[in-house]
């Protein structure tokens, strides 16, 4: 192995641990406007002897991208960003170069400029792209008009205890002036495009645009110990194979925390597999910036927002997902689970475990295969199947919404496994809204919302094929008048082990439901069915 590159993947893996700023700061002056310093230690660079002044006033884009060519010019290395405010525009990542940010430095996304603005002074404009389709949004299909971006790099790195503060950068809609779609104006803040090595470690982004991190058709992926406070996406990952999120936390309650996506930005389906999140935070009920300040300010009572924050798979579900793994984590005040086929993705192999939740402001688990069919004409209907949720605790829900698993009439949810879950929440449900039969929606947007109240209180399960619920407790803190259960067109449901509150009449209501079966179940004596029009029990 090269010694640059061992060096390289010596110090992303670890951070950039303290104890070498010292050498860094003796680094010697550069000999030229675009040299690398001669005697840097080890392979490590000051950004500042490029120029930059970090106060936070001059703009230090020509400084950080030309230390970042020089770097690379080099044979790579790290570039480190002392303390200070590092004001820039557009900043061109390359191979082989880790950022450093110590702790105290932060890199602000400098003010979006007045119309006229001449390049250098504005963030890149989007580049052209055929994949700008309409099948998926804006954001999604275009990487340069960022802070930060890279395309088609490889061994990259992003580390340190630094921050990154967009605060110019355009949410992507809503009172953005101007758009995201007006030339030099930013919309995310770190942003790759079809590259391979990369890490992302242990800095804060505040205010991160449409994305916080926007990672598409990139492999071996390392995001780890990141905290995002943002006002919309904190990190999408999208067609990417091999990653690793762990030990994140992301507060976003203007839109999802932590999102799994298989857009057709790349000109192809390509599928998001072999993915792990792990010990991670999300959370949609604090205001902007009161996690990373440490005050867990939560919204005034009555003020409107999303509370969306959530991990969620979809919506954008054209080349699929599979072989995923989501363990320990925790769920404050936003939406819950969510995982979505609705544009011809086959959603397959998922496992969902040790989770917790509370002050979920709907369905803390909802499974959707649909039709919506966002992509190329021609396409068929996806399939979501072979799913194990386990150990999962939820309290406090809004009840109106309750958990739901749905496919659409001919394509079914298929091999779904609910084990050892408590499921709380605030009940009030009345028996006109035990007699609500939800309308389908097979071409709408994917949300638990999108059927309006529910008819029960615990499950509503519709279009499945072979599911089980094993130890699975539903609570109610108000008096609730749906049953806890309510199945529709469902081939083949076994129910072991489930509790539901005392004295609910009645706990499964059944229409159109073959090869049912309920085993010690509390309430309910052992029932089998091979074929039930409609019943209740």
């Amino acid at each position: 192995m090269p010694e640059d590159r061992r060096r390289f993947l010596s110090t992303a893996g670890l951070g950039l641990a303290a104890g070498l700023a010292a050498p860094w700061a003796r680094a010697p002056e550069p000999s030229g406007p675009d040299a690398a310093p001669a005697g840097a230690v080890a392979g490590m660079y000051d950004v500042r002897s490029f120029g930059a002044v970090g106060d936070g006033k001059t703009i230090d884009t020509p400084a950080v991208n030309r230390a970042i060519a020089a770097v690379a010019a080099a044979g790579g290395g790290t570039l480190r960003f002392p303390a200070g405010t590092y004001a820039c525009y557009s900043i061109h990542l390359e191979n082989g170069v880790a950022l450093h940010l110590d702790s105290g430095a932060t890199l602000l996304a400098a003010s979006t400029p007045m119309n006229g603005a001449t390049s250098g002074d504005r963030y890149d404009d989007a580049e052209p792209n055929s994949g700008d389709n309409h099948y998926q949004d804006f954001g999604h299909s275009h990487w340069h008009n960022s802070l930060i971006w890279g395309e088609d790099l490889h061994d990259i790195a992003i580390t340190g205890l630094g921050r990154i503060w967009g605060q110019g950068l355009s949410r992507g809609y809503g009172s953005d002036t101007p758009r995201a779609e007006a030339p030099g104006v930013g919309n995310k803040t770190i942003a790759l495009k079809n590259c391979h090595n990369v890490v992302l470690r242990d800095f804060s982004i505040l205010k991160g645009g449409h994305f916080g991190i926007l990672a598409t058709g990139v492999d071996n992926l390392i995001v780890a110990n990141v905290t995002i406070d943002t006002n919309r996406d904190g990190m999408d990952i999208d067609c990417c194979r091999n990653a690793r999120i762990a030990g994140c936390t992301v507060n976003s309650p203007w839109d999802d925390g932590i999102c799994l996506k298989s857009s057709y930005a790349l000109n192809e389906p390509r599928a998001t597999e072999n993915v792990t999140i792990a010990n991670c935070c999300v959370s949609g009920s604090y205001e902007m910036g009161a996690v990373l300040d440490g005050t867990f300010r939560k919204f005034p009572e009555g003020f409107r927002v999303p509370r969306t924050g959530r991990i969620k798979f979809g919506t954008e579900s054209n080349g699929g997902f599979r072989n995923i793994a989501v363990s320990n984590c925790v769920f404050d005040g936003c939406q819950g689970i969510a995982l979505e086929s609705v544009d011809g993705a086959d959603l397959e192999e998922v496992t969902i475990t040790g989770i917790t939740m509370r002050d979920i402001a709907n369905a803390p688990i909802f499974l959707r295969l649909g039709r919506r069919m966002r992509g190329p004409a021609g396409r068929l209907i996806g399939t979501l199947r072979r799913v194990i949720i386990s150990n999962v605790a939820s309290y406090n829900s809004a009840s109106r919404i309750c958990s739901i698993l749905s496919g659409i009439p001919g394509h079914l949810v298929e091999d779904v496994k609910i084990s050892d879950v408590y499921l709380d929440g605030r009940g009030g449900g009345t028996a006109a809204m035990a007699a609500i039969r939800p309308p389908e929606f097979p071409d709408k947007y994917p949300e638990p919302t999108m059927f309006g109240a529910m008819p029960a209180q615990g499950f509503f399960v519709r279009h499945v094929k072979n599911v089980e619920f094993t130890n699975v407790e539903i609570a109610c803190e108000q008096p609730d008048l749906r049953p806890a259960f309510a199945l529709e067109s469902v081939e083949g449901a076994d129910f072991f082990r489930t509790k539901t509150p005392a004295g609910i009449k009645p706990v499964f209501a059944l229409r159109d439901v073959s090869g049912f079966r309920a085993l010690a179940c509390r309430g309910v004596k052992d029932t089998e069915l091979a074929s039930v029009q409609t019943k209740e029990i």
